[in-house]
């Protein structure tokens, strides 16, 4: 496609955001109570995947990398995922145990992005998550080392018929590389659509055990 093309294509991807409010007086004092809220709104809004989220983690040399995985719980303790230990992400954050993370929910016109510590969970929390994934899940879990070079997509299919074949009619064992994080909020900011570009933005800093909330400017 020719250049001035192109220019033209993303010049018309512009989409005008709803004009509905976040004003200061509807704000929870605390971002988590306030994030529940929200995520029962795009839950109640069919959004896709509400739980849908982009983590940021960061090289040993400082270069930053992402990907999008699901959250699986919250609470006031913080925002729980389980990945493999052994992963891009996992190596990074064992030398780095900081992230950020991002949920878009389009359908409402809101996002949320926390920033934070990282700290593993319980062996035994995982081991009970791992317990509730579907069977295909979990053989996928022992049949991939996660971001491990493959040969072929041959390969990575052969792993998983030889780990099904192993474990049929018996309980699929959590590999010790599987495991979950838990994001410790510091940093919660939630932004809604408003017309013009004139969106609401407000954010919450953690600040000797309390959260402390602002408007910033769109």
């Amino acid at each position: 496609m020719p250049e001035n093309r192109k220019k033209k294509l993303f010049h018309s991807l512009r989409e005008e955001y709803g004009n509905a409010p976040f004003l200061e007086e509807e704000i929870k004092k605390d971002p988590i109570e306030q994030f529940s809220i929200w995520f029962d709104e795009a839950v109640h809004a069919a959004v896709f995947e509400p739980n849908g989220m982009v983590l940021a983690t960061v090289s040993p040399n400082f270069h930053p990398s992402t990907r999008t995985l699901l959250l699986k719980e919250f609470d006031e303790r913080g925002f729980v995922f389980f990945t493999s230990f052994n992963s891009r992400k996992g190596d990074q954050l064992l030398v780095n145990p900081y992230a950020s993370a991002t949920f878009w929910w389009k359908e409402i016109y809101r996002q949320v992005h926390i920033e934070g510590k990282i700290e593993r969970v319980r062996r035994k929390e995982a081991i009970h998550y791992f317990k509730q994934r579907p069977k295909g899940a979990q053989i996928a879990s022992l049949a991939s080392i996660q971001s491990e070079p493959l040969s072929s997509r041959e390969e990575l299919e052969a792993s998983y018929l030889e780990v099904e074949k192993k474990y049929s009619g018996k309980e699929i064992p959590c590999p010790m590389r599987f495991g979950g994080y838990r994001l410790i909020p510091e940093r919660m900011e939630f932004w809604q659509g408003r017309k013009n570009r004139l969106h609401d933005r407000i954010v919450y800093i953690h600040v000797d055990d309390l959260w402390i909330s602002s408007r910033l400017s769109p």
